[in-house]
């Protein structure tokens, strides 16, 4: 048998040797492939102008208010179409909600006409707000809003045109939470406001900046008081009119988002790595011009399904309980559910009921785990896998960032290796050893332990699908152990075991496929840093650079209980993030002698729910910090990093005794290791 490392390498040349033979094709969107602006779901600040059928940020102008750049806005703050994502359509609502009614519609403010508007009425002030959100950060710098245009009156025969805003209040924000959107409250700094005023045709200039949010809000003045003091009575309608709204900025805003439909490839593939072509851009004089320097980026997300759909749709029965329905019907036929109704007791009073379920009802709708994966998490590097899931059906996120109002990405195109599925479907399920149905159905293990796993593994072939002869799972532990195969319950000897980094590859002793399709089972040991980690799999062919196919959890035996890959932390105390560091040496002498040049910090990371940016972070005796070097992103398990004795400017420091740490930046936690090394030359 061929020596880990040795077969490693070997594994790693064959595919080299063979890639030119191997049967991989290539999806493209952009460029010579499928057009960009055919094969949109969604997208905000998007243009599709550019050349050779290319994708780039909207060019905001000075020219022009900023509405006509973005299409398909909703009136309402929850729009009704079936699966609404934050960021992907542009709203303007009235109050709370809004609505699409013709006499409260938030998007009479916003289509450039002095002619459509929304009548005011004799409802309470505080009622009166609005809230646009653009989608996305753009940069502006100028708010105004306008009485409706000539040959509009209102009861008394005052034009509409001299009905100016007594008294209001707009603000602006480039982000927000719901608890603010739920609110009537200010959306951030606010911009304009005014308690006394006559002025019909209303401006305000502010520093350029990026904003997505504006909420307009009518408040109270004098000046109604006085109006219906005249008017005798409380029921007249107030003074002000808005007919229009407007925004200007100049610049590029700080995203643009693009998702395409959901596209048929025709048969069902594997899918490898994920490319694009990007040409960073600066504005110059008002003039385009490639920047290879520009702090731009772009980020993808993918995922794919074996069906059309990704959602499973319900309606209720008869009976209470649910049934399965096409989307047409949900959306078009089915109505929401009302929480009660209310009705005569015939006591005199009232009763409350809750609605029975019935038919015509929606009933939900919940993903279809069985036939889609969820988005990938994103990626911001070509030339990288994206780990998904075999299918038929494939959907792609792209956002294009900007930190500049100068300067932009345009995605030229993207495209995704494809090749032939190796079988219908290979399920794995993994499992402590000796104990193969736990409790809570569920492997639950302890962090940072070396703990014995099966990993049990069925195929399902159909005609023409040829197999594999190799299987990859990944274990995110350095201290990865192979301890055996079982071919059928019966032990068997590997062709050929690597042992990497993250994991290991075990060579089957003989080509899984349709003819010959034994249960397998690997036993390994492997140390756990996550308090729910993924046992990823998957199986390929050596000697071939055909792509691999994953491993999917599901139900491989009765046997064992877990019909998973997930494996759960025992513990639910939170671990220190940062444990185990170590240092090479106590001593840095950065002379260029060749001995203890450099200083190799090793440590390992626990519980992190994603990458996070680590920081070498150097202190004083006396407290300062006097250096802080980035190391980039790291995620869970054993890491290490080298460092030389400089800080984040590239100085040497000087000579003396320092504390080292290692820093991470995490969703709620931070975690900082502290140890004693000196320099010295």
């Amino acid at each position: 048998m061929k020596r880990p490392l040795d077969l490693w390498l070997w594994f790693l040349a064959a595919a080299a040797a063979t890639s030119a033979a191997a049967d991989i094709s290539f999806w493209q969107i952009g460029g010579s492939g499928l057009g960009w602006a055919a094969s949109d779901s969604a997208q905000v600040m998007i243009d599709f102008a550019g050349p050779h059928n290319s994708i780039q940020p909207v060019l905001v102008s000075a020219d022009t208010t900023v509405f006509p750049l973005l299409a398909n806005w909703s009136p309402k703050r929850d729009p009704d179409e079936l699966g609404f994502v934050d960021g992907e359509r542009p709203r303007a609502w009235k109050g709370c909600c809004g609505t699409s009614s013709t006499v409260d519609n938030a998007l009479n403010l916003i289509d450039g006409s002095g002619a459509t508007y929304n009548p005011v009425t004799s409802n309470s002030i505080t009622s009166e707000y609005y809230t646009i959100d653009l989608g996305a950060p753009v940069p502006l710098f100028r708010f105004a809003m306008s009485t409706p245009d000539k040959g509009f009156y209102r009861s008394d025969g005052t034009p509409l045109e001299e009905d100016a805003i007594p008294a209001y209040e707009v603000s602006i924000a480039a982000d927000t939470n719901n608890d603010v959107l739920n609110t009537s409250n200010p959306i951030g700094e606010i911009i304009a406001e005014a308690r006394e005023n006559v002025i019909s045709k209303i401006a305000a200039d502010f520093p350029l900046q990026y904003v997505r949010y504006v909420r307009y809000k009518r408040k109270n003045s004098i000046l109604d008081e006085a109006t219906n003091q005249s008017s005798g009575h409380s029921g007249t309608a107030r003074k002000g009119t808005v007919a229009e709204f407007f925004l200007w900025g100049e610049g590029i805003p700080k995203r643009a988002t693009y998702k395409t439909v959901i596209f048929n490839l025709g048969t069902v593939v594997n899918f490898g790595r994920l490319f694009w072509k990007a040409t960073p851009m600066r504005l110059v004089d008002g003039v385009a011009e490639e920047a290879p320097d520009a702090n731009v980026q772009i980020e993808v997300e993918a995922r794919t399904g074996i069906d059309a759909d990704p959602d499973i749709y319900y309606e209720f029965t008869d009976m209470g309980t649910r049934v399965v329905v096409e989307q047409a019907r949900y959306q078009g036929v089915l109505k929401n559910q009302s929480a009660a109704i209310t009705n005569a007791d015939g006591l005199g009073g009232t009763l409350t009921l809750s609605t029975r379920p019935k038919p015509g009802l929606r009933a939900g709708i919940e993903y279809d785990q069985q036939n889609w994966t969820f988005w990938s998490f994103p990626t911001t590097e070509s030339d990288r896998p994206l780990n998904l899931n075999r299918g038929s059906h494939l959907q792609i996120k792209v956002v294009l960032h900007s930190e500049r109002f100068d300067e932009f990405v345009r995605l030229d195109s993207l495209w995704i290796e494809t090749s032939p599925i190796l079988a219908r479907r290979v399920v794995a399920e993994i499992a402590q050893l000796g104990q193969p149905n736990p409790a809570r159905g569920v492997a639950e293990v302890a962090l940072g332990e070396m703990t014995d796993f099966t990993y049990d593994i069925k195929a399902d072939f159909a005609a023409g699908e040829v197999g594999f002869d190799a299987l990859r799972i990944s274990t995110g532990s350095a201290q990865t152990e192979f301890k055996g195969l079982e071919v059928d319950g019966v032990a068997a000897d590997p062709a050929g075991v690597a042992v990497a980094d993250d994991g290991f590859v075990v060579q089957l002793p003989q080509r899984i496929s349709r003819a010959y399709n034994p249960s397998l089972r690997v036993t390994f040991s492997a140390e756990v840093f996550d308090f729910a980690r993924t046992f990823e799999g998957e199986v390929f062919n050596v000697g071939s650079a055909d792509l691999p196919q994953p491993v999917e959890g599901g139900d491989v035996s009765d046997a064992v209980g877990t019909n998973s890959l997930r494996v759960l932390a025992a513990s639910a105390a939170n671990p220190q993030l940062v444990q185990d560091v170590r240092f090479s040496s106590r001593v840095v002498t950065p002379n260029g002698d060749g001995v203890n040049d450099e200083l190799v910090l090793s440590y390992s990371l626990f519980a992190l729910p994603q990458s996070v940016p680590v920081q070498l972070q150097v202190f004083a005796l006396d407290g300062r910090r006097v250096a802080q070097v980035e190391r980039g992103q790291q995620g869970s398990g054993p890491q290490r990093l080298h460092w030389d004795g400089r800080d984040q400017r590239g100085e040497t420091l000087a000579p003396g005794v320092y504390l080292l740490g290692i820093g991470i930046e995490a969703e709620d936690a931070g975690d900082l290791q502290l140890r004693a090394v000196g320099i010295a030359y």
